[in-house]
């Protein structure tokens, strides 16, 4: 049964017109109740994929199954002060990807790829040919350990969505191995 969001956030609407807050005590507030939902939210996944690995091992088709987790970009979770994930700081710039795959390497890739890499190696672990105009690379060499010398050593970033409902500048830079150069311009006015 799903509720209607008022009923839903009842106590919360009333603590926050029974508190009266403001300022730096009102941004403390918001956050809080920003956080509990967020790690609900975390909680209630990480315990579903949880609930179809447990399925698929108990059916006997995990060893059948290329289970992939990702999202957008990671999130500021009170980093620097801030929330959302628009910056090119290590927070945010960095994406969440977790892949299983039978007989896959075991472990992290240290290598950079980008979300632009999951198209083609969707198309090649499907055995479907990848077209030459795609811009990615797919990552089913790393998935087995391998270490292709032609692999990228360095990603491009560009925010440029300014000025909108986020605030934030417009950016672009460059990341290689630990260093990241990042510049923030603003548009004539």
């Amino acid at each position: 049964c799903i509720r209607d969001r008022d009923s839903v956030y009842a106590g919360r609407i009333a603590e926050y017109r029974k508190g009266d807050l403001k300022g730096k005590a009102l941004i403390s507030w918001k956050y809080q109740q920003y956080m509990r939902d967020y790690l609900a939210t975390v909680l209630a996944v990480d315990e579903n994929i949880g609930r179809l690995l447990n399925y698929l091992e108990k059916t006997g088709e995990l060893d059948n199954t290329i289970i992939i987790y990702t999202s957008d970009q990671g999130f500021f979770l009170g980093e620097h002060g801030w929330f959302d994930k628009r910056f090119m700081y290590e927070e945010s710039f960095r994406t969440p990807l977790v892949m299983r795959l039978p007989g896959g390497k075991k472990g992290t890739i240290d290598q950079m790829v980008q979300n632009i890499d999951y198209a083609p190696t969707f198309l090649e672990l499907a055995g479907a040919p990848i077209p030459d105009d795609i811009q990615g690379v797919s990552l089913l060499p790393l998935l087995k350990g391998e270490n292709p010398e032609n692999w990228r050593t360095s990603l491009y970033y560009h925010y440029y969505e300014f000025p909108a409902e986020h605030s934030v500048k417009r950016h672009y830079g460059v990341k290689k191995d630990q260093y990241k150069f990042c510049l923030l311009y603003t548009s004539p006015s």
